[in-house]
């Protein structure tokens, strides 16, 4: 069926939005960099204040960007906010964890989905409140055909960072998957709140919308 080919292509596109941290933490860990790091010119990262006040905690930061997500214009001003916002997502505050991190999104990359999960149940083992070491543990487990579980790991991503539009993407690409367009629409419906201007959250939204909605009508 048409349709069920392309969901795949949907979970990779939620898988590429938060892919892209293993480059940033490559970079900030040692040279050399990967190429396509994306530099980290986050000034909020260093304020140049010798005492930060409360309002410039990270989750203070965090919420600020995600309300410049909210209302951002364009999606290129969006695209560099969520680059943003998923630096702070791939920080766990562990050396040890964000090395095993970079290790499982590498054998991601290299189809060696074993290997990440592997790694990954280490990560979790040692940061378990890190949302995304559980976003990305779902990624490798829909990769290699174990959307049960995966969806699982969706949920525990959600629980400690319940503005993760792409977690919620991939939840809604594997609800689709399984026949369940109502419950994928309100997950995408839920990113799209969250990051207006992210491109294919809107195609997902208007593929299923005709029928979701005229079935509802």
């Amino acid at each position: 069926m048409k349709t069920s080919r392309l969901l795949p292509a949907a979970f990779a596109l939620a898988f590429a939005a938060t892919l892209s941290l293993g480059s940033v933490r490559a970079q900030q860990s040692a040279p050399p960099q990967r190429p396509g790091a994306v530099p980290n010119q986050d000034k909020d990262d260093n304020p140049a204040a010798p005492a930060p006040t409360p309002s410039r905690s990270p989750a203070a930061t965090l919420d600020r960007l995600f309300e410049r997500l909210a209302v951002a214009k364009t999606q290129d001003e969006a695209k560099g906010i969520a680059r943003l916002i998923q630096r702070r997502w791939a920080r766990s505050g562990s050396d040890t964890a964000d090395l095993l991190m970079t290790r499982a999104q590498e054998a991601m990359q290299a189809k060696e989905l074993d290997l990440a999960i592997e790694l990954l149940d280490r990560v979790i083992s040692i940061e378990p409140d890190w949302a995304e070491a559980w976003n990305q543990r779902a990624n490798a487990l829909f990769l290699a055909g174990d959307p049960i579980r995966s969806m699982f790991d969706i949920g525990e991503a959600l629980k400690r960072e319940p503005r993760h539009y792409g977690a919620m993407m991939g939840l809604g690409t594997i609800l689709r998957q399984q026949g369940d367009d109502k419950r994928a629409m309100v997950a995408y419906r839920k990113a799209l709140e969250i990051y207006p201007q992210y491109e294919a959250i809107k195609d997902a939204v208007e593929s299923l919308k005709m029928e979701v909605d005229g079935r509802d009508a």
